[in-house]
């Protein structure tokens, strides 16, 4: 009896999209896509990015340390981290095209770890500042430094988070900070996290140590606000009711039901002891829509109002509790470390 043998293959057939075949490029092409974005975003950005060399006097001695910052005004603007130049005796600055000059503190602000310089010099290139609140988890960001004093680093990465709380060094939390994995070192403080366009949309603050692919970011609207009153009036002097909190986008129907002028706030994640929040009754998970008659549609909005606010003057607030709409009445107070 004759029998007929068949063959039969153990290797796995190769799909008509296998990735190493020519007919799919696809990965190759999304590479390029990838490589070409930071490219571009790093060589639009990198001419603006300095590094920053502060001396201060410690017990007497003097000591330096060294950080990043970016020009974002054609007259010599620079904003970094309030913990790079904060109590410095003297500030130094390397543009990328290897010019130095020295550089006067304008103001700094502890609380949001921000700080204004300027230097003196020519024919310098401001930043493009973008939009923070427009930003989504999974974008391409791109960071620009000088970490270990390695001038003018390019790294890149996503945004791994939005609506992170930081605590700063003065004690205080900031509140919209922007989590990355963009890889960050010591010297990379104060530097720009621009988008795929280049435009800034953070300041670089800090990383979880121990951690890997755990960095922060100031968000560039929460800089906007400091750098202008820091140009003004060289501080920050906030009103303060003692809470901390985070952005959140509301329902459709509570905003139709309750006709808000927001689709966004700010819901309560502590309650301060003995402040003015926990005296006019607020609690965690309320929701604030508005104060002082004026919209609440995420912290930077509450921030401002409450910067504008003069301590003791009494206003209404309005918040989302459940399903409820309440209005408190409420008493800003001044903003602990603020009495100048």
């Amino acid at each position: 009896m004759s029998r007929t043998l068949e063959f039969v293959s153990l290797a796995e057939p190769v799909p008509e999209s296998h990735p190493w075949t020519p007919e799919a490029p696809d990965e190759i092409d999304l590479l390029d896509a990838f490589s070409r974005a930071v490219i571009a975003a790093a060589e639009r950005v990198s001419p603006s990015v300095v590094n920053i060399e502060a001396r201060h006097r410690v017990r007497g001695r003097e000591a330096g340390g060294s950080g990043s910052g970016f020009i974002f005004t054609p007259d010599g603007f620079i904003l970094t981290n309030s913990h790079v130049v904060h109590g410095a005796s003297r500030i130094d600055v390397t543009l990328s095209d290897g010019r130095q000059a020295r550089a006067d503190l304008v103001g700094d602000d502890p609380d949001t770890d921000l700080a204004v310089i300027r230097m003196d010099a020519a024919n310098v290139l401001p930043v493009v500042l973008g939009d923070s609140q427009k930003i989504r988890p999974g974008q391409l960001v791109v960071a620009i430094g000088n970490p270990f004093g390695f001038q003018c680093t390019v790294t890149s990465g996503v945004v791994s988070a939005l609506g992170r709380s930081l605590r700063a060094q003065s004690g205080r939390l900031i509140d919209n900070v922007i989590q990355t994995d963009a890889a960050l070192n010591p010297g990379n403080s104060g530097g720009p996290l621009v988008t795929s366009r280049g435009e800034v949309i953070g300041v670089n603050t800090a990383v979880i140590r121990g951690a890997q692919g755990i960095c922060f970011a100031t968000a560039i609207n929460t800089a906007k606000f400091v750098a202008a009153r820091l140009i003004r009036d060289g501080f920050i002097r906030r009103g303060y009711i003692g809470v901390m909190g985070q952005d959140v986008p509301l329902p459709r129907r509570f905003v139709r039901f309750h006709s808000l002028p927001v689709e966004s706030g700010v819901r309560i994640e502590e309650v301060v002891e003995s402040s003015p929040a926990a005296a006019a009754g607020l609690r965690r998970s309320d929701v604030i829509v508005e104060f002082a008659g004026r919209p609440v549609a995420g912290m930077d909005q509450l921030h401002r109002i409450l910067t504008e606010t003069t301590a003791g003057t009494r206003s209404a607030l309005t918040i989302l509790r459940g399903t409820e709409k309440l209005t408190l009445d409420i008493a800003c107070a001044e903003a602990p470390g603020t009495e100048r």
